[in-house]
C-alpha cells in the first residue's frame, strides 16, 4: 500500500464465469489506482456478468469462481452494499421522483448527518460539472449529457473504493460521448480509483489508456 494509504489496487485473481456449463471468461488482473482496465467483447461474452460479479450482484444462473480484493480485503463474499463499488450504466438511472439535488443527496453517506453540509456537498458537485442552479430541477427536464453528469456526481459523492463502468457512453451521440467519457475518466483518475470498463467500442478502450482484455469469440451472441 502506498504511504498516503490510498488503495493498492483492485486484484482480480483467477476470476472465472460460466453459464450453463459454458465458460464465458477467465481473468487475472490488477487495476492500480487511477488505472482503467478495459474488457472488450461482443454481446453475450460475459462483460456485464463480470461487472455484476465484481459488484456483488451476479445472477445465480451463472457459476463464478476466483477472488476479488482491495487493500488486502477479500470482497468476494461481501454483499454488494458493503463492497464500495461505484457503478455507471448505459442509462443514468436517476430517480424520477427526486429532484436533481435529491438524487445527489441520495448518493451521500448517511454518516454525513448535517443537512447544511449535505446540501453544500451536493451544490459543490453540481458546480464542478457546470450545473450550478440545477439542484431543484426535475431530472426529466435534463438533456442526455446533463443526466450523465448528475449520475457521475451521484456516484462520486458515495465515496466509492473502485468504479465499474458498463458501457455508460453507448447511448450518447459522438460529440457528447467524447465529452462525457473524458469527464468520467478524468474524475476517476483524479480520485485515484481503480476502474473496470466493459465496452465493445474501440474508441472507449483507446481513450481509457490502460490495459485491454478481449473476451468472447464469434460463437458469442
Amino acid at each position: 500500500m502506498s504511504p498516503d494509504d490510498k488503495t493498492d489496487g483492485l486484484h482480480l485473481e483467477e476470476i472465472s464465469i460460466a453459464l450453463s456449463g459454458r465458460m464465458l471468461l477467465s481473468l487475472n488482473a490488477i487495476v492500480r489506482t487511477g488505472e482503467i482496465l478495459t474488457v472488450m467483447g461482443p454481446s453475450g461474452s460475459g462483460k456485464s456478468a463480470l461487472l455484476a460479479f465484481l459488484g456483488g450482484f451476479l445472477d445465480p444462473a451463472f457459476t463464478a469462481g476466483g477472488r476479488l480484493s482491495i487493500d488486502g480485503i477479500d470482497l468476494t463474499g461481501m454483499p454488494a452494499q458493503k463492497r464500495g463499488a461505484g457503478m455507471l450504466f448505459q442509462d443514468p438511472l436517476l430517480f424520477p421522483h427526486l429532484s436533481v439535488g435529491g438524487n445527489l443527496l441520495f448518493g451521500l453517506s448517511a454518516d454525513i448527518r448535517q443537512k447544511d453540509e449535505r446540501r453544500r456537498l451536493a451544490l459543490q458537485a453540481l458546480e464542478d460539472v457546470d450545473l450550478s442552479g440545477f439542484f431543484d430541477r426535475d431530472p426529466a427536464t435534463l438533456s442526455g449529457g446533463q443526466r450523465a453528469r448528475v449520475a457521475l456526481q451521484r456516484m462520486m459523492l458515495s465515496a466509492p473504493r473502485y468504479l465499474l463502468l458498463d458501457e455508460p457512453f453507448s447511448k450518447l451521440d459522438a460529440d457528447l460521448r467524447q465529452q462525457i467519457r473524458a469527464l468520467v475518466f478524468d474524475r476517476a483518475k483524479s480520485a485515484g480509483l481503480p476502474v473496470v470498463l466493459v465496452t465493445h467500442d474501440e474508441a472507449d478502450a483507446e481513450a481509457a489508456g490502460g490495459t485491454i482484455v478481449t473476451i468472447g469469440g464469434r460463437q458469442d451472441r
